[in-house]
């Protein structure tokens, strides 16, 4: 090894008297390596300051030492939408400590259906964790042929063999539209997010659910996009087919933070003339006028539990076979 050069293979392998293939095994965790070499080796290697070439040692282990979070959404979403953040610090915190490095797989706009699924069905990573899916996209079907280990950030559709961690999303618009009956509200409508997700599926059917133990209807629905644009619109919808509205679920912080503009600029008064209650508790209810009532959803929580059951599908460790489901509960705020 020369002056000021980084340290190589072969200057492991002679600094522990070893092959150069001997030393190659070792360093890349191949098998046929005695004791005894291994431990001289880890000594060479811990001495020189060898850092390994990941090609080389993605040629021997066939592994990558990447994992993608698959995001199916536009950037700037994820740019935008404190859930999508939150995803993305839950799975840094949880590779936090390990030599992996993360792959962010994201929709580009208008483009062609199958791309996400050919990456990742291409043996560029090792595994993926799938957040924000919506049902035409079937990552399901394409992560089940490629046999990648994967684990989803909210209930899969269909392939129901897939790992997946989530809140209970049911029992947070529960919590949500009980918050509304016990004020008083009668004529509560709701925003849900989009009904190709689980999520905005497991809202609506909460909300409907707890309308009807309580006996009263449930038929003001408004479809959104879980964004403030989308929410404020969804809302105007709402209003103008149900100007009797005295209660708003929105099933996301994001679209309530739209609904309470809406409500705002048509002279409604918050909570006194509709009372409106949010989901996720991401920082969005904090600067709302009012402070928004919302659920807790723990999503980095979730996800870095999502990140450890990858990561003990990659080391072929002992996982949950059932899904990990995480309870949420109400966050007091003004709105309701």
């Amino acid at each position: 090894m020369t002056l000021g050069s980084a340290p190589t293979l072969d200057d492991v392998a002679r600094e522990a008297n070893v092959s150069r293939s001997t030393a190659s095994r070792a360093i890349n965790g191949g098998d046929r390596v005695s004791p005894e070499a291994q431990a001289a080796v880890d000594a060479a290697v811990a001495r020189l300051g060898y850092t390994p070439n990941r090609a080389a040692r993605s040629l021997v282990t066939r592994r990558t030492d990447s994992i993608a979070l698959v995001v199916p959404e536009p950037d700037t979403m994820m740019l935008t939408d404190p859930f999508l953040t939150g995803v993305l610090r839950g799975v840094t915190d949880g590779i936090a400590g390990t030599d992996l490095q993360l792959v962010l797989l994201l929709n580009r706009v208008d483009e062609a259906p199958g791309r996400i699924a050919r990456y990742l069905g291409s043996g560029h990573v090792d595994g993926a964790i799938i957040a924000s899916a919506h049902e035409r996209h079937q990552l399901e079907a394409a992560l089940t042929r490629s046999h990648l280990p994967a684990v989803f950030v909210g209930r899969p559709f269909g392939e129901m063999s897939h790992h997946f961690v989530d809140v209970d999303n049911v029992e947070g618009s529960r919590l949500a539209t009980q918050r509304l009956v016990e004020r008083g509200c009668r004529r509560i409508g709701t925003v849900t997010g989009p009904q190709d997700m689980s999520a905005g599926i497991d809202r609506l059917h909460g909300f409907r659910e707890t309308l009807a133990a309580a006996g009263l209807p449930s038929e003001a629905v408004a479809h959104g996009d879980f964004t403030a644009v989308g929410g404020g619109e969804a809302a105007a919808r709402l209003l103008d087919e149900h100007p009797d509205l005295d209660g708003i679920f929105a099933a996301s912080d994001l679209m309530a933070e739209g609904v309470l503009r809406t409500l705002h600029s048509r002279g409604k008064r918050v909570p006194d003339d509709v009372a409106v209650v949010g989901f996720d508790d991401l920082g969005v209810a904090q600067h709302t006028t009012p402070r928004l009532t919302t659920v807790h959803n723990p999503v980095v929580a979730t996800t870095m539990a999502a990140t450890a059951t990858l990561l003990g599908l990659l080391a072929g460790a002992p996982v949950p076979a059932a899904p990990q489901i995480f309870t949420p509960y109400l966050v007091e705020g003004e709105s309701a």
